[in-house]
């Protein structure tokens, strides 16, 4: 259990307004949940919540050489998806066809949230779960939901606010949105490890051994 924690968010975007997208806030001791459709909703809610750390699920750099998203002229993976493939981490490229719109998305959103003053920062809920050794939302949500009850009660001393849904009645989004706040919380406390290099970063749980230096 850690002392002195804070408000952290984490956020499960979704490529498309019709998807939802999955928030979770980290309020001192407490974990709440819910689903958010639009980016001003979004906003909104961040801004209502003020949280020391957004944490967002979702691409929030570019590849070298390019400018935007539909650039074809430019590589294929950062060097932070590099380094996920290095340590056996499965993920999307974030140039396939359903990842551009999730970058772009994401970026925006990181620009607006940024404007506001609020620190953003990239995680990979799957890769968490992965360091965790937790099963991921789409081969097994009631494991994953009890394995992060667990994580969170024991390794962050967290317990479900009152107004939250029990951890079974949590969607998939939710629950990688929740797994998201952790890892924020981890980097606010100085626990997490950084995948990359400059800007090109994805916070991840850190593996046993010293912690890695927060970004900027």
């Amino acid at each position: 259990m850690v002392a002195g924690l804070t408000r952290i968010v984490g956020l499960d975007l979704a490529g498309s307004l019709r998807r939802p997208t999955g928030f979770c806030l980290i309020n001192q001791k407490e974990i709440l949940t819910s689903v958010l459709y639009t980016d001003q909703d979004i906003i909104e809610e961040v801004r209502k919540t003020a949280p020391k750390v957004v944490a967002m699920d979702a691409p929030l750099s570019l590849p070298p050489g390019r400018n935007h998203i539909e650039d074809r002229n430019g590589g294929h993976f950062r060097s932070c998806d590099l380094e996920l493939r290095k340590r056996g981490i499965r993920f999307f490229p974030i140039t396939l066809g359903p990842m551009r719109a999730l970058t772009a998305r994401g970026l925006k959103l990181k620009s607006a949230l940024n404007r506001s003053g609020y620190e953003v920062i990239e995680i990979y809920p799957g890769g968490a779960q992965d360091v965790w050794n937790l099963p991921r939302a789409g081969r097994d949500r009631e494991k994953l939901a009890r394995g992060l009850a667990r994580l969170a009660r024991k390794e962050f001393g967290l317990k479900l606010s009152p107004k939250a849904k029990p951890w079974p009645q949590m969607t998939a989004d939710e629950l990688d949105a929740v797994t998201a706040a952790l890892v924020g919380l981890m980097y606010q406390q100085g626990r997490a490890e950084l995948f990359g290099r400059g800007q090109k970063i994805i916070v991840m749980p850190a593996r046993p051994g010293p912690a890695r230096e927060k970004i900027g």
